[in-house]
């Protein structure tokens, strides 16, 4: 009796064993498929901003025969540069507002019992089911009767508002996960409440505060509707509404072009290779408490 419920264990390990290897195998698949959907026009994208318009016309899917590095600093000299600092400036600006904003009103939801503090909540979560397109009319007539309309602030300022809901959410989430002894030891040691917000929970909080400056400046850098809509002077477009333009001025010339499209991307990679560990970590410990 006892060998035949063995052998029976034996059987079911082995079946969940080959079900597992098989769910293994069909998930590594799928994500390969992924990663070549996303990653193949990248490197479609990189190969071809080192061939001249002709090569890229006949023999687009091949290897360059001759390297142009040149398309590079072609890109950088027609205005690639100018369209890159732009968009520095306003991604830098629209993340520090962000990310404040966000922090000090997520710790006042988490941790004050202030009156109201569920309408609040409610009000910032709803903050996420409209979307930018429907508020451009009312936005372009704040941006001239402000003076803001072909300004850093036309672009800077909404950004900011609508990256605010969720960014507030996360990092409250966050926040409730953080143990409430350690401000309490604080507080009897003499720490005022700002004090325990600067010293404690900003430094226990770097993995949230990289996640929502990564996601904002993902949005903001891709971000081409209000970039084409509220700015008019070429020298104040960000590089998304730049790159328009700069493809209009090239009309032919797609390496150069494709070249500026390798330039506008390289900030964005570089800044999640530098920041993945904290990325993930601010996703994951994020969604502990809501």
């Amino acid at each position: 009796m006892n060998t035949d419920t063995r052998q029976d264990k034996k059987k079911i390990f082995s079946l969940d064993k080959m079900f597992s290897n098989i769910g293994l195998l069909i998930t590594s698949l799928i994500l390969l498929i992924y990663f070549i959907a996303i990653a193949y026009p990248l490197f479609w994208m990189v190969m071809n901003s080192f061939k001249d318009t002709q090569s890229i016309i006949t023999e687009s899917w091949s290897m360059p025969e001759e390297w142009l590095f040149s398309n590079y600093a072609s890109a950088w000299e027609l205005g690639v540069s100018t369209y890159f600092i732009n968009s520095v400036i306003v991604t830098g600006v629209t993340c520090i507002i962000t990310v404040v904003c966000s922090a000090l009103c997520a710790y006042a939801l988490s941790r004050f019992k202030i009156k109201g503090r569920n309408l609040l909540l409610l009000v910032v979560s709803s903050g996420l089911m409209f979307a930018p397109q429907v508020a451009i009319v009312p936005l372009y007539d704040l941006s001239i009767s402000f003076n803001l309309y072909d300004t850093y602030w036309a672009l800077i300022l909404p950004y900011a508002a609508f990256r605010l809901p969720l960014t507030i959410l996360i990092m409250r989430a966050y926040f409730l996960s953080i143990p409430k002894e350690l401000e309490e030891s604080a507080l009897i040691d003499g720490c005022s409440r700002f004090g325990i917000f600067y010293r404690i929970i900003l430094p226990m909080s770097k993995p949230i505060i990289f996640t929502s400056i990564i996601l904002t400046a993902y949005y903001v850098w891709n971000e081409i509707l209000f970039a084409v809509i509220f700015i008019e002077s070429d020298e104040l477009k960000p590089i998304s509404a730049g790159l328009l333009a700069f493809r209009d001025a090239l009309k032919t010339d797609w390496g150069v072009l494709m070249a500026g499209l390798v330039l506008s991307a390289i900030p964005l990679i570089l800044l999640f290779l530098f920041a993945q560990k904290y990325f993930i970590r601010g996703l994951s410990e994020g969604s502990v408490k809501g």
